[in-house]
């Protein structure tokens, strides 16, 4: 899926490649080219392809303009002043030196870390072409290399989308926990009994280090929690399970028959307002629902409309379910 950034990436260096066009390519052109470009690496590789695709569009009129070896044709009566590129040549050259340029940076990046606040989600595009999401405070590090793909999570929530690419695993890291694929749509959760796997999409291959025989390979609608010394827990072929518990890809959180301390322990990892069972009966109650991630009053409201427990919302920082007033 095209993002609205990619899209609105694209259409600006379709502007660029449409200057190409004309007959001059200037110095001031070339200058708002190569400023453009310094901004983010990644617009190399969309400059390339945006410049593919024109090239592809027209060749028949590439030929009807006369261009010799990427030069314009001149009117023996003319003398121009300078050289004047067509649009193959300017492109040709552009597009030389861009793929220099995007080739080397893709293998030598630095490590780049990412971070999402409280309540934040964030959908990353990555230069091997995969995409990640990430759920409300969360920590990662990407680093890609000519012969592998390394992501390394120390807090919260991913979800990968991976572009297929055999000759470079990749392979996200939390703690002692590796999990491995080439192409698939896999999460990754950091929790503090061990790290949570859930596969939406093929296969990966899952370890511990240190552990040999601690492996195992999980197929979509597989989930499985693992330490650095044990699984503690597995389900397999529970796709409709796995989507709910990624729901918040999409900012909502699905409640499916999770108990009420886990559906509070939920919200709170998205909101400042933090939900308090101050009941451990009502704790121990089941409920199914779908809210939004930041509508921890509306979870209070249900609560006290399906169960008749009691809420105090009188702190502004906190929602008291059961156990009466503060």
């Amino acid at each position: 899926m095209v993002t609205p950034a990619m899209e609105s990436l694209r259409n600006e260096a379709a502007q660029f490649v449409a200057r190409m066009d004309k007959d001059v390519w200037s110095a001031t052109d070339e200058a708002e080219l190569q400023a453009w470009l310094e901004v983010d690496p990644l617009r190399q590789g969309v400059l390339l392809q945006v410049q593919a695709h024109w090239l592809a569009l027209a060749p028949q009129a590439q030929q009807a303009e006369g261009e010799v070896g990427g030069w314009a044709e001149c009117d023996e009566a003319q003398t121009p002043s300078a050289p004047q590129w067509g649009r193959r040549g300017v492109m040709a050259g552009l597009a030389a030196s861009a793929a220099l340029a995007f080739a080397g940076w893709r293998w030598t990046q630095t490590p780049a870390a990412y971070t999402t606040r409280l309540g934040e989600i964030r959908r990353l595009p990555l230069s091997d072409g995969s995409v990640m999401t990430m759920n409300s405070g969360s920590d990662l590090t990407v680093t890609m290399a000519q012969q592998s793909r390394r992501i390394e999570l120390t807090q919260g929530e991913a979800w990968f989308e991976v572009a297929k690419d055999a000759s470079r695993p990749f392979v996200v890291a939390s703690g002692d926990v590796r999990v491995r694929a080439v192409g698939t749509a896999f999460s990754v959760r950091r929790r503090e009994t061990g790290v949570e796997i859930l596969v939406t999409e093929g296969v990966v291959e899952t370890w511990a280090e240190g552990d040999r025989d601690l492996r195992m390979r999980l197929e979509a609608g597989d989930r499985a929690m693992m330490s650095a010394h044990a699984v503690m827990d597995y389900e397999a072929g529970r796709s409709s399970s796995v989507d709910r518990a990624l729901a918040w890809r999409s900012g909502m959180i699905d409640l499916d028959g999770r108990t009420l301390y886990d559906a509070a322990d939920e919200f709170n990892r998205y909101n400042s307002r933090q939900i308090i069972i101050a009941d451990p009966r009502v704790a121990r109650e089941r409920l199914d629902g779908l809210f939004r991630v930041n509508d921890p009053e509306g979870f209070a409201t249900a609560v006290q409309a399906s169960l008749g427990a009691s809420i105090d919302t009188s702190n502004p920082a906190l929602i008291r379910i059961g156990g009466g007033g503060d």
